[in-house]
């Protein structure tokens, strides 16, 4: 893969990460448009360009560690904080462990995800191979944006999320494994839905996206390296889209956070609808982006 296609693909990660209008969705154009053009690159639902996409999602994980840094590091520092008491106490700390008890809920939510994600895996990188398809899901996304900005408002913050909540974000974050629906949009929708205050539903979104995303990762790279070895990866790429993605998924996260707060998320729904109509009359037919 050349260098600057790399920096391409990072650039569509990072802007499109946290915006909720799928981003594998928009890598997934983007690289049966490079096709198109005569470039050489791996097929989209090949193992070898689904890692390269895994990995710019990675870089994606920095932009939150940056913007969340605060958040972040207090969830962290509780955790191990709530973990220590209740592993010195002997089970009986005597106080509410809400740190340690949302690791759990989140770890209930990958779960789901990996239950989802492992099952439908063949029809999702079906719909890699399909932009028709990808249209479908784009509207999809788009609905569920419309929807969300006119629910009334929530009212349940942490001390009142319940394992049954994080399994519904969770099943939620494995469909978004399909390129179409939105990993953010869907799992902010769906926080939204069980009753997540606006806060948290973001929040509980993008701090979920780190061991998911880590953990498909490391997947997707074992099943790789099984089959062509180290040597087949093409590091230098990898790489640049990583750094590229980091850098601008920044700016893009700090956005979606504005709107998301001002339920001004269906903004979004214009723009899907009309991609998802440009998808399904053909316009990566007629050469064009």
């Amino acid at each position: 893969m050349l260098l600057w296609i790399a920096a391409v693909l990072g650039v569509v990660q990072g802007l499109f990460m946290f915006l909720p209008v799928s981003s594998t969705a928009h890598l997934v154009l983007t690289q049966h448009w490079l096709i198109r053009q005569g470039y050489d690159l791996p097929a989209p639902e090949s193992p070898e360009m689904i890692l390269f996409d895994l990995v710019v999602h990675v870089g994606t994980l920095v932009s939150i560690a940056v913007v969340f840094w605060k958040s972040l590091s207090r969830v962290v520092a509780g955790g191990v904080r709530d973990t220590w008491a209740w592993v010195s106490s002997g089970g009986n700390a005597g106080r509410e462990l809400l740190f340690l008890r949302l690791g759990l809920l989140c770890a209930l939510s990958v779960l789901a995800t990996a239950v989802v994600g492992f099952s439908l895996r063949a029809g999702f990188e079906w719909v890699f191979a399909n932009p028709l398809a990808v249209a479908v899901t784009l509207s999809i996304t788009g609905l569920l944006l419309w929807w969300t900005d006119r629910l009334s408002r929530r009212l349940r913050g942490l001390r009142e999320f319940t394992p049954a909540m994080a399994l519904v974000i969770g099943i939620a974050q494995g469909f978004a494994l399909m390129p179409g629906l939105s990993r953010s949009g869907m799992t902010i929708t769906f926080a939204l839905f069980v009753g997540l205050k606006r806060r948290w539903a973001a929040e509980y979104s993008f701090f979920l996206a780190i061991p998911t995303i880590l953990a498909a990762t490391l997947v997707q790279s074992i099943s790789v390296i099984r089959d062509t070895g180290f040597s087949g990866l093409d590091w230098p790429a990898l790489a640049v889209g990583f750094v590229v993605a980091a850098a601008v998924g920044v700016v893009s996260l700090k956005l979606v956070v504005f709107l998301l707060l001002r339920a001004r998320l269906k903004v979004f729904s214009f723009y899907l609808w009309a991609l998802a109509l440009l998808v399904a009359f053909g316009f990566l037919d007629h050469g064009t982006l």
